[in-house]
């Protein structure tokens, strides 16, 4: 069965999507088989991957309010091993008109019930809406990324509090997996001190792989490629393939 992994931050530009993006190439590349769930309707995660939102004869919307399976809207990306289910702008419209449905928290879990993937990794949109709790009532586990700034844990309190009514009343599986720090200067007190801040907050929890904030990590999306393929050498890709190893074996470590 696979390991579905949601990555969530109500706060934008703290790293979700380049966390989701090669997060899952390092998966993949580790011989497992990976989908990626673009669940943002900006579909920076598709276009991240190479997929065009031009080009699509379906998406996550046709999945969620039209009964299309996943698997017959899922796309293989230029990565081995690596699918992404794509969004495009009319997922916004799902907002509104999940509302009216049965189990709406519900929809993405059962779509993606059975998939034949070793990880599933959601990316869920900068928001707490109906999206991000279909998100969070999917997954096993959640990866909060946080940004090593000034307001880095600004909101964070209110997505814990989603988080334990989601377990409380939704999907009591599911279960922080970790807290990862995200464009990190190490040349800076500040990244230093929010990187503190971070692991007194949540203790235990904070990966020990840091993302640092790099050059060649923000300019790969724009080539619509992970960073493994972009400059594999580079100290993001070098952060994601350790990152990709520390969550295989946290997972791994729960079975």
């Amino acid at each position: 069965m696979a390991k579905i992994i949601a990555i969530a931050n109500q706060k934008g530009g703290v790293g979700k999507t380049t966390t989701t993006i090669n997060l899952g190439a390092y998966l993949a590349a580790g011989k497992k088989r990976v989908l990626i769930v673009d669940l943002d309707p900006q579909g920076n995660t598709s276009s991240g991957l190479g997929i065009s939102k031009d080009d699509l004869s379906g998406d996550l919307y046709d999945v969620l309010l039209e009964s299309t399976p996943a698997q017959a809207v899922a796309r293989k990306t230029a990565v081995d091993g690596l699918s992404v289910l794509p969004a495009s702008p009319v997922l916004a419209a799902a907002e509104i008109e999940l509302v009216s449905h049965t189990r709406r928290e519900f929809k993405l879990r059962e779509a993606l019930a059975d998939m034949p993937y070793d990880y599933v990794l959601i990316d869920c949109p900068p928001s707490l809406g109906i999206l991000t709790i279909n998100g969070l009532v999917a997954a096993h586990e959640l990866i909060i990324p946080v940004q090593a700034e000034f307001y880095a844990l600004e909101g964070l309190g209110q997505l814990v509090q989603t988080v334990q009514r989601v377990r409380k009343g939704l999907n009591p599986e599911l279960h922080l997996l970790g807290v990862l720090v995200t464009m990190h200067n190490g040349r800076t007190s500040l990244s230093m001190q929010v990187h503190e801040e971070v692991k007194r907050h949540f203790p235990d929890t904070v990966f020990e792989t840091v993302i640092p904030r790099n050059v060649r990590l923000a300019e790969s999306p724009s080539f619509g490629k992970p960073i493994m393929h972009y400059d594999k050498w580079s100290k993001g890709a070098r952060s994601y393939k350790a990152l990709a190893k520390e969550v295989t074996q946290r997972v791994g470590g729960k079975h």
